[in-house]
């Protein structure tokens, strides 16, 4: 749902290579033959799901990746790019489902690449990462167990990242004034504009100024990590580990997009990923409880950090739908898939104003408080 960095009038390119000119890179870059190939969708990189074919006696490794092409403004951050491939190749060897990029001929994780003959020659960053089996939580009818299942993956994979994960790379994932880190809601500010005037625009003016004065002065009590940061509903793939079908049982088994990775808190995961399931839950206040329940069963939140909890849901859903009418304004042609996703994310934001803090806080605590004393549900 993020689509990367602001997209601010930037001279930001996506790719646009044809199937024949990727085929050709992957055999120009990384020594491979393709089979068979064709494009993924992708806001504002470039990704094909390519088979190749080995020939007998090659080197054991896999036989389906994804060739990401990055756009022309990100590709000139090769650190923040190192950071994240580093960081998928940590978590892939301490058991996450993470892609691993399978390495250029030269040895190298990535290579920048020239593009199409279009203006001003532009250099795209290319990796060939392995390809991750699953299905997008997106797609499947969502229960209460892969919520739990996906609040315990955002805090095991922030604490292994915080923990752990010590390349020289990381210090990239300082970003600053990076739009999508939750302590920079105060920033759209800027951007509000996008909304006009309306009742939409009055809520979201509510959580800025109610951010501003109750989280962003709370921030130094939060204990801080390295987030994923965008653990959303096309993120998270799974596969069904029961044959009921009445009550299938899911498991993780990709963790997909790691652009949006930067420094911040360990709630902020919690915060996202609670957004992001709320979207795909027919009864959407009750899902933080679930997701807060499997991310507490990993890491306990602190009184303080629980009593952001809202704000912060309130401060994502927020950056996504304001981001999304800017964006909309700069690419008209997106604009009936940018609402789409919109209208859900309006009715869940108006709906937790009305029912009111309080309540909706009751109702997750009292959910995630259930789990204590039981199995996950």
């Amino acid at each position: 749902m993020s689509s990367g960095s602001d997209r601010q009038a930037q001279t930001f390119t996506k790719p646009a290579l044809s199937e024949k000119e990727a085929t050709e890179l992957v055999d120009r870059v990384f020594g491979l033959k393709v089979s068979w190939i064709r494009p993924l969708p992708s806001y504002d990189d470039q990704n094909f799901h390519v088979r190749v074919s080995r020939s007998k006696g090659a080197a054991e490794g896999a036989d389906e990746y994804v060739l990401k092409i990055t756009n022309s403004e990100d590709s000139q951050e090769p650190d923040l790019i190192e950071a994240q491939t580093q960081a998928m190749m940590f978590l892939s060897a301490e058991g996450f489902p993470s892609a691993t990029p399978h390495l250029t001929k030269g040895g190298n994780i990535m290579s920048l690449e020239s593009g199409d003959a279009g203006p001003g020659n532009k250099k795209y960053m290319v990796r060939l990462l392995t390809y991750l089996p699953g299905t997008p939580v997106a797609k499947i009818a969502t229960n209460t167990q892969i919520f739990y299942e996906i609040g315990k993956l955002a805090a095991s994979l922030d604490k292994a990242l915080s923990e752990k994960f010590h390349h020289p790379s990381v210090k990239s994932l300082h970003r600053g004034q990076f739009i999508w880190n939750l302590a920079n809601v105060p920033l759209l500010d800027q951007y509000i504009y996008a909304l006009g005037q309306n009742k939409y625009r009055e809520v979201v003016e509510q959580v800025i100024e109610q951010f501003k004065g109750k989280v962003i002065p709370k921030l130094s009590s939060f204990r801080a990590c390295i987030n994923h940061g965008d653990l959303n509903d096309h993120n998270i793939l799974v596969d069904s580990s029961s044959a009921s079908l009445e009550n299938p049982q899911y498991r993780v088994s990709g963790i997909l997009d790691f652009s949006d990775m930067s420094y911040g808190y360990y709630v902020f995961e919690a915060a996202i990923a609670i957004m992001y399931m709320m979207i795909e839950s027919s009864d959407p206040l009750s899902v933080g409880g679930h997701v807060l329940a499997g991310f507490e069963s990993v890491l306990p939140l602190s009184e303080e950090e629980r009593g952001a909890l809202f704000l912060l849901v309130s401060g994502r859903f927020s950056q996504s739908l304001v981001i999304a009418a800017h964006t909309a304004l700069l690419y008209p042609e997106n604009e009936e898939y940018l609402m789409i996703t919109a209208k859900t994310g309006w009715k869940h934001l108006m709906t937790m104003f009305e029912v009111g803090q309080e309540a909706v806080e009751k109702t997750w605590f009292e959910t995630a408080a259930a789990y204590a004393s039981r199995a996950p549900a």
